[in-house]
């Protein structure tokens, strides 16, 4: 049991940005209507979007999303989804303005996310924590 839940939750959160990336990529979703011109969303977009920001983005979230939800990969799949998740947050606190915060899909990919991390914190702690060396010189 102690293993099955972190499993699942990786498989969710893994299958969740493999599916947004893919449904990007391969052009899956019908057109979104735009936002309106000169919006802070229209020229993020409009910077993001034609120079292939956004493509690099979603390949990452593909490859993020299949390593998260092998256990073995877990970890680097959570460095790899970790700084995406901090900027879907970013996005939506300063070019959004709060809106969207609430959307139940953000608030399960940051709750799933935020899960792992808790159940790995022992080794994301071996990154920050600052180990003497034996060899001086």
């Amino acid at each position: 049991m102690k293993k099955l839940v972190p499993t699942v939750a990786g498989a969710l959160l893994g299958l969740i940005f493999v599916f947004a990336g893919l449904v990007v990529l391969l052009d899956l979703a019908p057109e979104q209507p735009a936002p309106p011109e000169g919006s802070p969303p229209a020229l993020f977009m409009g910077a993001f979007a034609p120079t292939g920001y956004l493509t690099f983005v979603k390949l990452l979230e593909v490859l993020g999303g299949l390593l998260v939800a092998v256990p073995r990969t877990r970890n680097l799949g959570l460095l790899v989804l970790g700084p995406i998740v901090v900027n879907i947050l970013a996005f939506h606190v300063f070019i959004m303005g709060g809106e969207g915060l609430l959307e139940p899909m953000l608030l399960a990919v940051v709750a799933l996310a935020a899960f792992l991390l808790w159940v790995e914190r022992r080794a994301f702690a071996a990154l920050v924590t600052r180990r003497s060396s034996s060899a001086s010189g």
